[in-house]
């Protein structure tokens, strides 16, 4: 209630006042010191005026709300003469922002600005805690804190007695909370009570923030190639619309190494502009490609701006001075997206959408020899990796789908703008080099795809689903300047290409229900009738080279994976989809089928200028068979399959399985793929790998984890790891070592160790090896 109104105070007295007009004086008294606009609410067992001392004093549960503050105390004391309240007896008191400071005895202004108090602890908002042998605020802003300790706690919900791991001691402690800073003067860091680092000053974020300018915690780099570093970062909080961020690394080895990171938020979007590089010292330490250079450096800019609801305009675009700058630097603070950068624009509604990209690609693979492939001809296998990438500028996707029925369906709209350029053709050779394959040739190529998709369901009186769908597809290939020498691509500029098609899908579900669960029964057929697909091995194929025959696929319209190949031909797809759910909470989806090819030419049959779709299961009249399986046991064990067995004797032709599991202290998942061989794109070995990860919690903070992935086929370990990690809520740590023999960069391993240490509210900092040979 409002300060005026005390009457409140004087109708909870339990000891008679002298009169109600004294009643009305003690009212006007209190309501006299504070601000007449703030909240005042007293509650106590008892309150009585000392009308010899000039003092109001209120016993027993006593609590007074003002202003957003509360105090609670057994006993509180209000000075009339001197303006003080002191309270007495477990005092507890929540200032406005949420901080509890809890102490035996405490005196106070009487708006709350200024105290002083002895023997306390101050628990903030944010789980950190200040305990104090005395402690004064003033002016509402400064808190001293004398002979203190600063550290975190835990939740309720963990142990309430559960000690620190670590803290910090200092002589004085300043909060400013207008500054938003704390200040340590004459400070140590202790770990389990024991002071390991001793600080003559210290300055920190107050917790409640989290822009604040100053240093960042540092890190540590051990290589045999860089030598010994520290990275020394600084962080500048301009405003609060952009900053900074700058870090010093010296290297033994190598020199000065600079980054810089510069961040600016608008109302409609963000960019981000990062640099980093040096002048090497040592640049013979490198021996790949433009590595054992004096400058290397890097640029990145990241940037996404809303243009109106429903567009948004941005880019991601990397610059490196050579392939291996970001493994050989990789504390770089952007080194994550270096290969690809791109420009989009990017428009959409609720049934409309439109994007156009543009991509460039910096690879990191280094140059390489390889003799087992001849290129027949053309730039050999390995080399020129760089000029083999396409420029692509743009690729457009337009998607729209009609509000209105069309003939009582549903219509929607297709089209894609594609142009790419490369400035070396990728070739390789098959069949000892008499047979030559193309990833990608060179010049630049265009096209245009339109297409109209649409489909209407009828469900029958026993519960069947027809589905009649048509499509219509049209292409537009403009080729300029291609490689001369690749002779099976047509010598026309303009090429057209079009593909309607008219299909039949028909589902049968049976529903079995019993005592626990219910399962489904399903088969499937979907017959696709059209044309021959036209100018096979003519055309060039950069977004249809991945060709992937399971279950995922089988009963799409055309199978291919992008626009530059269109299947043609009449085919059928039948499968057999199997739903088990249980009430436990168990669940097991299975799906199995196979595809047939009715009429016409078959588009995965003959080769194209990569010749992919041969060993896809798709190239014979009676496809392979494709299998899933998914489990979900609802209390923490996940598996799923893909399979595909072979038309003839069941052999498997590729299979792949994921599993994952929690299973009381243990995370655990596993993976296994196996791919039959594909001589007609160059590959004449299987390829069998399993790849395994787990974590086991020892106890409730400490934990061990390890990961690897294991070539089969070559008894080799491709990649392993372990570690050690301890994590509460003030602490973390981690220790691993990591092997990587999969890189190609001259080296047989790449041996990693990396030590990890956080500490909450002061920040991380790590240390890193690399290349350890």
């Amino acid at each position: 209630m409002a300060a005026a109104s005390m009457l409140a105070v004087a109708a909870a007295l339990t000891t008679p006042l002298p009169g109600a007009a004294q009643a009305q004086e003690l009212t006007d008294t209190l309501s006299g010191q504070i601000n007449p606009d703030a909240d005042l609410l007293l509650e106590a067992a008892e309150v009585t005026y000392d009308f010899d001392r000039d003092l109001i004093v209120a016993t027993g549960d006593v609590q007074v709300y003002y202003d957003g503050n509360t105090v609670q105390a057994h006993q509180i004391v209000f000075d009339r003469k001197s303006g003080e309240l002191k309270a007495r007896g477990n005092v507890i008191f929540i200032e406005t922002g949420g901080n509890v400071i809890r102490t035996a005895e405490m005196t106070l202004s009487e708006d709350f600005s200024e105290g002083f108090a002895r023997a306390l602890q101050i628990d903030t908002t944010r789980r950190t805690r200040f305990i104090a042998e005395q402690a004064r605020r003033e002016g509402d802003n400064v808190t001293s804190i004398d002979n203190g300790v600063y550290t975190v706690y835990t939740k309720p919900t963990n142990p309430p007695d559960k000690p620190p791991l670590w803290r910090v001691r200092a002589e004085k402690i300043i909060h400013n909370q207008q500054e938003k800073v704390i200040r340590f003067e004459n400070a140590a860091f202790e770990v389990y009570g024991k002071p390991i680092a001793y600080l003559p000053y210290l300055s920190m974020p107050d917790p409640t923030i989290k822009r604040k300018s100053g240093f960042l915690m540092p890190s540590g780099i051990v290589s045999d190639k860089l030598g010994y570093g520290v990275t020394v970062p600084y962080y500048w909080a301009l405003s609060p619309y952009y900053d900074v961020t700058a870090v010093m690394t010296p290297l033994t080895n190598q020199g000065l190494f600079g980054d810089v990171e510069y961040r600016h938020s608008f109302q409609y979007g963000e960019i981000k502009l990062a640099a980093a590089g040096l002048y090497q010292a040592r640049p013979g330490e490198f021996s790949t490609s433009r590595a054992d250079e004096r400058w290397r450096g890097a640029l990145n800019s990241v940037a996404s701006f809303s243009l109106s609801e429903n567009w948004t305009f941005g880019w991601n675009a990397t610059y490196k001075s050579d392939r291996a700058f970001f493994k050989d630097y990789s504390f770089t603070s952007f080194g994550d997206n270096n290969e690809t950068s791109e420009i989009f624009l990017e428009g959409r509604s609720d049934r409309n959408a439109l994007t156009v990209r543009t991509y460039a690609f910096q690879i990191s693979q280094s140059d390489y020899e390889d003799s087992n492939f001849d290129a027949n001809g053309f730039s050999p296998v390995g080399t020129s990796l760089q000029d083999k990438q396409p420029l692509v500028l743009p690729v457009i996707d337009y998607d729209y789908v009609f509000a209105d029925p069309v003939l009582a369906g549903e219509l929607a709209l297709t089209a894609n703008f594609t142009s790419l350029t490369r400035d070396e053709t990728d070739a390789f050779s098959i069949d000892g080099g008499t047979t030559a394959r193309f990833r990608g040739v060179d010049g630049t190529f265009s096209r245009l795809s339109m297409k109209g998709d649409w489909r209407r369901t009828f469900i029958g009186p026993l519960g069947q689903s027809f589905t009649p769908f048509a499509y219509m597809r049209g292409d537009l290939f403009f080729l300029a300047s291609p490689d001369s020498d690749v002779t099976a691509l047509t010598g026309e500029t303009f090429v057209g290409r079009a593909m309607p098609a008219v299909g039949l899908e028909y589902k049968y579900p049976f529903i079995a229900t019993f005592s626990g669960g219910n399962q489904i029964i399903e088969p499937i057929a979907q017959v696709v009738v059209r044309p021959n697909e036209q100018r096979i091995g003519e055309l060039p194929n950069d977004d249809a080279q991945s060709i992937v025959f399971d279950t995922t696929t089988l009963f799409d319209y055309d199978k291919f994976s992008g626009f530059d190949r269109a299947e043609g031909g009449t085919r059928l797809n039948i499968g057999l989809n199997y739903k088990l759910q249980l009430d436990s909470g168990y669940y097991l989806s299975g799906l199995f089928g196979r595809s047939y090819h009715l009429a016409g030419d078959n588009s995965f049959a003959t080769p194209d200028i990569l010749g992919a779709t041969q060993d896809s299961g798709l190239s014979t009249d009676l496809s392979d068979y494709v299998a899933s399986l998914y489990l979900d046991t609802q209390y923490g064990i996940k598996v799923g399959t893909q399979a595909r067995f072979d038309k003839d004797d069941l052999s498997v032709n590729r299979f792949q399985t994921q599993a994952s599991a929690v299973y009381g202290p243990v995370v655990s998942s596993l993976a296994y793929a196996f791919l039959d061989a594909q001589p007609d794109v160059g590959i004449d070995d299987p390829r069998e790998e399993i790849l395994g990860s787990a974590s086991l919690r020892l106890d409730e903070n400490w934990r061990v984890f390890g990961s690897v992935r294991y070539d089969l086929e070559n008894t080799d370990f491709v990649q392993d790891g372990f570690g050690l990690g301890y994590d509460d809520e003030g602490f973390s740590f981690s220790v691993s070592y990591a092997e990587d023999r999969s890189r190609n960069d001259g080296e047989d391993v790449d041996r990693t160790i990396y030590f990890r240490i956080g500490l909450r509210t002061i920040g991380d900092t790590q240390v890193s090896t690399g290349a350890l040979n």
